[in-house]
């Protein structure tokens, strides 16, 4: 990664007054900028006794975990996630073909490849630098926790995406910043997570209060300490489980995740009052939101829509509006569509989208906080951790797997009766009334209910299949998941425009790094190649992705 002093170019009046994000001119045509930019407009000399530009610092890193825009312009979450992970995972599929060849049929678009490369270093690491350099690690130990906890949280979703990155020299200055493996990192977010917990329970038993009203600052839990606590100790627990597979990490993670669900350390999110969402406010749009309504860019994907019909799932009718097709095939229907398709944007917008329209209450507005961690996942988690044999996993598998559910199940305001005891129901064959050549099949589908006599291998299926329907829509964490576990069966590309670097069964692993990279450090991002499981494609698994 090389550095340079560029500090003013992405400046903008709208980043200033709102704390808020580079964006980039299109969706095609992204611009990079690196580590050491300022995109607040907050200069050194504004971190005053009036804390203001602490707030700005920390509600942009907050804010751009899930890359919010202002101005109806979401362009860079758009290539960011929604074109990638949200896709990759199943869970969505644009109805615009863009160009013949791009991230959705595996043609990967370099203009696309960098862009959550770039929001990490300029929207993240960034000002969590300034916050440092003002003084809050020593002065405010808890809201530098947060600060922490937030960069793991925002970090650990780009090197998830690319494998190695530059993390632990970020900040020491020079003209390069080495690549770091990704076991390294995963090392050190465990350590900043220790030292984040320390400080937040310290300030939860007895420490001074702040001279500032932290709740101003904090999007997430409003100045909750107590919340943010078991928001860290819940992350500990996802980044345990998603290197648990890894033989020479298996020990690693155990302790992690015990030491995550071990009560006397704050404890973890049990309930949806805790889900860890980013609100959205002032001039803001929700950007998945956005691109649905207002852009009709994405539309529900095939594999989601497949499970939720065919379990006869309620939250089907809280995820997706049915399709407005006139053909009676699709019209009043939920269908999506399935990944890689060939798609033609008059004749595939009118498949399902969002909840933003059907029902009293539709889900989804563009003012809907962005989810990042609910306690269903958490309890799936846990579930999974019982059936590792790891310790203060709090019940049995098939109790938590229970809970998982019902928890998502209040979570979308629906009623389901029944449901746990359906060992009938299976994935949805997935009909296109408009090409039956994307039509598919899944084969040894799993069904709903506990069968405590399955093997491990359909008992994790089970967890991950229910935990991958409750994290819609958040596409990033779910393709993690899918790579890591190879659950729940997704239908896989129509069309793989690759050239054979990425296995259309197995999926695509990562995206490339950023071709910038490429241009301005070739030596650098040589050496990170080096720390690959193979060549820098999106067909080389990451250091957790043990899947064959």
């Amino acid at each position: 990664m090389k550095l340079n002093n560029n500090m003013k170019r992405y400046r903008s009046g709208l980043l200033v007054a709102a704390a808020a994000l580079v964006t980039g001119m299109s969706a095609c045509t992204k611009n990079f900028e690196l580590y050491n930019t300022d995109n607040t407009g907050v200069t050194d000399g504004q971190l005053g006794p009036d804390f203001n530009s602490l707030g700005l610092y920390l509600k942009s890193a907050q804010m751009s975990i899930l890359n919010f825009s202002g101005g109806g312009d979401p362009n860079s979450y758009q290539v960011q996630q929604n074109l990638n992970a949200d896709c990759f995972s199943g869970y969505f599929m644009t109805p615009n073909p863009f160009s013949s060849s791009n991230n959705t049929n595996y043609g990967l678009v370099p203009g696309w490849n960098g862009e959550a490369y770039k929001v990490g270093y300029l929207n993240v690491m960034s000002p969590v630098a300034k916050l440092q350099k003002s003084g809050i690690d020593k002065n405010f130990p808890a809201v530098w926790a947060v600060a922490q906890v937030v960069q793991v949280t925002a970090m650990s979703r780009v090197t998830d995406i690319y494998g190695p990155i530059p993390y632990s020299h970020v900040g020491e200055g020079g003209s390069t910043v080495p690549y770091d493996s990704q076991q390294d990192i995963y090392k050190q977010f465990f350590l900043q997570l220790d030292n984040a917990a320390a400080s937040l329970r310290a300030q939860i038993n007895g420490g001074a209060a702040l001279p500032f009203d932290f709740s101003g600052f904090d999007v997430v839990y409003s100045g909750n300490f107590a919340q943010w606590l078991r928001y860290t100790n819940s992350l500990r627990l996802r980044l345990a489980m998603h290197i648990s597979k890894v033989p020479a990490a298996a020990a690693l993670a155990k302790s992690e995740a015990e030491k995550a669900l071990d009560p006397a350390n704050g404890g973890i999110i049990t309930d949806n009052a805790d889900n860890m969402t980013v609100k959205v406010l002032g001039d803001f749009t929700n950007p998945l939101v956005f691109i649905a309504k207002n852009w009709a860019d994405i539309r529900i994907g095939a594999s989601i829509q497949c499970y939720l019909t065919g379990y006869n799932d309620p939250r089907v009718s809280r995820y997706m509006d049915k399709a407005t097709d006139a053909d009676p095939a699709l019209k009043g229907k939920y269908v999506g569509i399935r990944i890689g398709s060939q798609v033609d944007k008059p004749k595939y917008q009118t498949y399902s989208s969002l909840n933003t329209e059907d029902g009293a209450n539709p889900a989804f507005n563009l003012k809907t906080s962005m989810q990042v961690m609910t306690a269903a996942e958490v309890y799936f988690l846990r579930a999974e951790a019982a059936l590792n044999g790891w310790n203060n996993a709090g019940g049995s598998a098939q109790q938590l797997y229970e809970q998982g559910v019902n928890t998502s199940m209040a979570q979308w305001q629906v009623s389901a009766p029944g449901y746990l005891n359906n060992d009938t129901s299976v994935v949805a064959t997935y009909v296109d009334p408009k090409n039956k050549d994307n039509n598919f099949t899944i084969k040894n589908p799993i069904t709903i209910k506990w069968n405590e006599a399955a093997s491990p291998a359909q008992k994790l299926e089970r967890v991950i299949t229910q935990k991958w329907m409750a994290m819609f829509p958040e596409g990033q964490e779910a393709w993690t998941e899918f790579r890591r576990t190879g659950y729940p069966k997704l239908f896989p590309v129509v069309n793989n425009k690759s050239g054979n670097t990425i296995s259309t069964d197995l999926q695509i692993r990562r995206l490339p790094f950023p071709q910038n990279e490429y241009n301005t450090n070739p030596a650098t991002v040589a050496d990170a190649v080096k720390l690959l499981n193979g060549p820098d494609n999106g067909g080389t698994p990451l250091w957790w992705d043990t899947r064959q």
